[in-house]
């Protein structure tokens, strides 16, 4: 008759971990850290809801504009300072409707992705990658229309203005957190004073806009 043995034939390895009986040793580690996140997150969300902002105001004036083409829309204070006169052209309307109408659909998800970081949310890496091939894809479109004001129209739109600082904003930000946390297939970078080269960046466009008018700018410093 066989006999049963009171001990198991097949025993499964204990784990040690803390005193909580928690695996410390093999409990996995955050998908992504939230901290070093928040400051990207908050410029995303403040961004995103300015874009928002300037957008449906620039998209308001241009529809008065072209229900009434008399009407002078709230952001026309000088020839230079004119969203009217680069409302009326072929680069207010890229994709064939206003750009205002891309803001509108592209600026509410900046910001509410940036709430979700700036709430300590972790973004999976994919989302961050959207988020660094939306705001590159700003970027550059941001800097076409600059030349076609600066160069081309010879006009500049104030609430526009505002669109391209938001943009470059979010676009510096986004990046510098992807370098940090090594998404862009890097090792994972300090950067450190990364505030200096965005600064620089606005002082750039803003030394072009003077070249561009210097009569203009000279006259608001009272030259």
């Amino acid at each position: 008759m066989a006999t049963i043995s009171s001990q198991p034939t097949d025993v499964l390895p204990v784990v040690r971990g803390d005193d909580r009986g928690v695996d410390v040793t093999h409990a996995p580690a955050a998908v992504e850290p939230t901290t070093t996140s928040r400051g990207a997150g908050g410029v995303l969300l403040v961004g995103g809801l300015v874009g928002v902002v300037v957008s449906l105001l620039l998209l308001l004036d241009k529809l008065a504009l072209l229900a009434d083409p008399t009407f002078v829309p709230s952001c026309s204070i000088d020839p230079v300072l004119s969203c009217g006169t680069i409302m009326r052209t072929a680069q207010a309307s890229v994709l064939g409707f206003p750009n205002p109408v891309i803001g509108l659909a592209t600026f509410p998800v900046a910001a509410a992705l940036g709430a979700l970081v700036l709430g300590g949310t972790a973004l999976p890496r994919w989302a961050w990658w959207g988020l660094q091939a939306g705001t590159t894809a700003g970027m550059l479109f941001v800097h076409w229309l600059i030349v076609q004001s600066l160069v081309v129209i010879g006009a500049l739109c104030p609430w526009c203005m505002v669109a391209w600082v938001a943009v470059i904003a979010m676009f510096w930000s986004v990046t510098v957190e992807n370098l940090r946390a090594g998404r862009l297939g890097g090792a994972p970078a300090s950067l450190r004073g990364h505030g200096w080269g965005l600064a620089a960046w606005y002082l750039v466009i803003v030394v072009a806009i003077v070249a561009t008018f210097p009569g203009w700018a000279a006259g608001l410093v009272g030259l």
